[in-house]
């Protein structure tokens, strides 16, 4: 009998099409989607199944994510659970406005946990029988710029594998081993880190609202969404260093109490605290998304402030483009076509950048900054009165909202 491999035993080598890095939503979703098309993939992750399912993460889908996650043939549960929401309110100066996204742009939003997402693409990944590959460790990527690039990694047990492909997809986040691995002399970064961060709690109460409330008030930026008809999703403008010891339950309640009243007695229900956390808040942009045979995708690229709730909608964004231009290459035949993989890093930088100024805008207008002078103030709910009362702008921000066009 063969004994078990271990860290000393020569690596084994595997082959694929494409190598993918990273199992969150963009990595899983883009593993199906060229399952479809009869490409091979192998995903490799550096943590445990329990925790990417668990995971609690962004949880408004564009109309277009939808769309994809039904043509991925991963959304049956989406579609029996998900809540559609066809506006959203905007609460200041105590008092509640509604943007009619369906009624502007013919097109409405669903809540749907991203944690939620993730286990459905699990599924249909484990249904596929290709390799999905939990905890790897030492995860390296070699000649990216040559036609056989390859991934050298660990697996759980310690053995070491080499991943020889076609092409590498970098789908690890804004922390992974991918995108470290352009140059420096490459790759150019676009960054604005916010003074404020947000705290969130996951709660055990019927939401108090039928559909999201972005709230700017004089204490801060509060928002009341939610994940199912008996869990709310709440978030409260904080400081980044916020130290969680310093906010009981108690006091999370009482301020998200003060910070989404209106003058019609709104009162915001109350229940257990299931999850507490601080989120920072930043704008990031790598340029360019492709370095020879790797793409970035997602969070390894681009990372936005939640709340304009473009995150993983963004990432799915990237995969559409990414999984269209490696069938386009592997449709060729004997004279493979590499246009649209040579347009890959320009056409989703193109919608990144637009959904990027949008982020930034509605950040800007419902938080508060320590820096801001009364000057600053008038002038916020000068643009929030205006949002609210134009046509044209709440056109402008239904149809970011809801999801601007992929190309």
């Amino acid at each position: 009998m063969a004994g078990r491999r271990g860290a000393g035993d020569p690596p084994r080598t595997m082959r694929t099409q494409v190598a993918i890095i990273g199992a969150g939503p963009a990595g899983l979703l883009l593993a199906q989607l060229l399952h479809l098309r009869g490409i091979d993939s192998v995903v490799l992750e550096a943590k445990s199944r329990h925790y990417i399912e668990n995971r609690v993460r962004a949880g408004v889908l564009e109309y277009q994510t939808v769309d994809t996650l039904r043509a991925a043939g991963v959304a049956d549960r989406l579609m029996r659970e998900g809540l559609e929401h066809a506006g959203v309110e905007i609460l200041f100066n105590r008092r509640r406005h509604r943007i009619d996204l369906k009624g502007l742009t013919g097109h409405a939003v669903t809540v749907y946990g991203q944690q939620e997402v993730v286990k459905d693409l699990v599924e249909a990944r484990l249904a596929t029988a290709r390799p999905l590959c939990f905890e790897v460790e030492d995860v390296t990527l070699h000649d990216l710029e040559s036609d056989a690039p390859s991934v050298r990694f660990r697996t759980a047990g310690g053995a070491g594998q080499v991943l020889e492909c076609d092409f590498v997809a970098g789908c690890d986040g804004f922390h992974g081993v991918c995108r470290p691995s352009i140059p420096s002399s490459v790759l150019r970064i676009f960054e604005r880190v916010y003074p404020f961060a947000w705290l969130g709690i996951l709660a055990e109460v019927k939401p108090a609202s039928d559909e999201i409330i972005y709230a700017n008030h004089d204490n801060g930026f509060a928002l009341l969404s939610m994940r199912s008809p008996t869990i709310s999703r709440l978030y409260l403008q904080c400081e980044p260093d916020e130290d969680l010891s310093q906010w009981p339950d108690e006091r999370v309640w009482r301020e998200l109490q003060a910070r989404l009243s209106t003058e019609d007695g709104f009162t915001l229900e109350t229940g257990p605290v299931l999850q507490k956390g601080v989120t920072p808040m930043r704008s990031f942009v790598a340029e360019p998304m492709r370095h020879g045979r790797l793409f970035l995708t997602g969070d390894a690229a681009h990372i936005v402030p939640p709340t304009g709730a473009k995150g993983m909608n963004l990432a799915v964004a990237d995969v559409r483009v990414l999984s269209e231009a490696l069938a386009h290459f592997y449709s060729g035949g004997g004279a493979r076509r590499s246009d649209k993989i040579d347009a890959y890093s320009a056409t989703c930088l193109r919608r990144i950048w637009k959904v990027q100024r949008f982020s930034w805008w509605v950040t800007s207008m419902l938080h508060r900054s320590r820096d801001d002078n009364d000057f600053d103030r008038r002038r916020q709910l000068a643009e929030l009165d205006y949002l609210t009362t134009s046509p044209a702008s709440a056109l402008t921000f239904a149809e970011n909202y809801v999801g601007l066009p992929l190309a």
